[in-house]
């Protein structure tokens, strides 16, 4: 297992991974113990990579060294981010009758998208969706996903990259 720790220092976030110090972006809501649905925290602890979502009509194909699975997203695919919804936290398909977020993104934030293990084995109503490792967004922030450069994402992952550890501050 290959793993990386996200700290703040000097309130920027980083990456160490192996002998790098990849400058990374977080929520807005800063980083949290007690991470909450809509709250724009990105959750303290180890998030595991469960597998790697990309826009095939924008991107190659990426590389996983850790074997992960690679899945090209389509215009029909979301997330559910509605806490009263049994598919709270998982994978749908659009149109859902419940609140989701379109995967298939005008911006190019989830062109390269990795589910993280977080609240997903078995979700709790309210305690957060969707934390993905993807790029960065134009505000510079995050929901409370993390997000790296895409060369920076590439090469991590091609390096067999299988979890973030999220330090609290």
């Amino acid at each position: 297992m290959t793993k990386a720790n996200l700290r703040i220092a000097e309130n920027r976030a980083f990456l160490y991974f192996r002998n790098e110090i990849i400058p990374a972006l977080i929520g807005s809501g800063g980083i949290r113990l007690d991470k909450r649905e809509g709250d724009h925290a990105t959750p303290v602890g180890e998030l595991p990579l469960r597998r790697i979502l990309y826009r095939a009509d924008r991107t190659e194909r990426p590389v996983s060294g850790a074997g992960l699975p690679i899945e090209p997203i389509a215009p029909s695919d979301g997330w559910c981010d509605d806490v009263g919804s049994r598919d709270y936290n998982r994978p749908v398909t659009l149109p859902h009758a419940a609140s989701c977020e379109k995967m298939w993104r005008e911006d190019h934030a989830y062109d390269l998208c990795i589910v993280m293990g977080w609240n997903d084995l078995k979700p709790d109503s309210g305690r957060g969706s969707a934390i993905f490792l993807h790029l960065p967004t134009v505000t510079g922030f995050t929901e409370g996903c993390i997000a790296l450069q895409e060369r920076d994402l590439r090469r991590v992952l091609a390096q067999g990259l299988t979890s973030i550890i999220v330090e609290a501050p």
